[in-house]
């Protein structure tokens, strides 16, 4: 019998996997398909059910871009990585908790396109890539403080992109990987981490300028929209781009090789494998 921590384990392993899928198909496309990165995250999500059997891979990132939001949340919720209680591990938490926000938006446009037939996505596609998380946002803002919490959490964004790009940098993240790991794992880590906060601090400007400065919610960028804002911008258009497609030869070593909380079968939350 499978028990909880197993489980847990592998949802997570599926999240990593599915996360892999989704940055090197952005970076991929962003890279050789300007009429599809146009579309933002509808282009990467279009794409992906061009694939032979792409319907199933959807439906497969639905699950796991859920499963890898959960996790991500149970960072705020329960500590499970001992980032600590201190000032740097609540700005650790509250990153991941952007993280999750970030994952589950993901998920739900997965969703939206794996629930279409081909012909429907194709057609669906042709609207701008960040309808729904503009349509959120635009919700939040009708909402009394409605601003101050796109704007909060445009600057969980920048939190969370400060730290990626310091992981990039200084390859922290090694610590949470098994030592069997491929060799080129730092390096595919660091150029992925830094590319990736690139693309969150877009985001994060475009929800801080959607709360604080009444820019509107048409102006907020879902992970597509993010890096197609970035394609008239030469070279780190470019570099961001290789960077997100290394990121997720990087998840898909994680998928393996990450070493997992584990689940306490008897208080059902996650706890870290010392």
């Amino acid at each position: 019998m499978v028990d909880k921590s197993e489980k847990f384990s592998w949802l997570v392993r599926v999240g990593y996997f599915s996360r892999a899928i989704l940055y090197f198909v952005l970076g991929l496309v962003a890279l050789t398909s300007a009429s599809k990165i146009a579309e933002g995250t509808n282009g990467i999500f279009r794409a992906i059910n061009d694939f032979p059997g792409g319907n199933v891979i959807l439906w497969i990132m639905v699950i796991g871009l859920v499963a890898y939001a959960l996790f991500r949340f149970c960072s705020p919720l329960f500590d499970i990585e001992n980032q600590g209680s201190d000032g740097k591990g609540w700005a650790k938490r509250i990153g991941h908790a952007g993280s999750g926000i970030a994952h589950i938006a993901l998920a739900y446009s997965a969703y939206q396109f794996a629930g279409r037939d081909t012909g429907e996505a194709a057609q669906g596609s042709s609207g701008g890539g960040g309808g729904g998380a503009q349509e959120a946002a635009s919700g939040v803002l009708s909402m009394d403080f409605g601003g101050t919490i796109l704007g909060i959490l445009g600057l969980a964004f920048f939190i969370a992109a400060i730290f990626q790009v310091k992981k990039g940098i200084t390859g922290e993240f090694m610590n949470r990987i098994s030592g069997q790991a491929p060799s080129a794992t730092r390096w595919l880590g660091g150029a992925g981490y830094i590319s990736r906060g690139v693309v969150y601090t877009v985001i994060g400007w475009s929800l801080f300028k959607a709360g604080f400065m009444s820019s509107g919610a048409s102006q907020v960028k879902t992970l597509g929209d993010a890096v197609a804002s970035l394609a008239g911008e030469g070279f780190i258009f470019t570099l961001t781009a290789i960077g997100l497609m290394l990121f997720g030869l990087f998840s898909l070593v994680l998928a393996r090789y990450r070493i997992i909380p584990d689940l306490d079968s008897e208080a059902g939350v996650p706890k870290f494998r010392a």
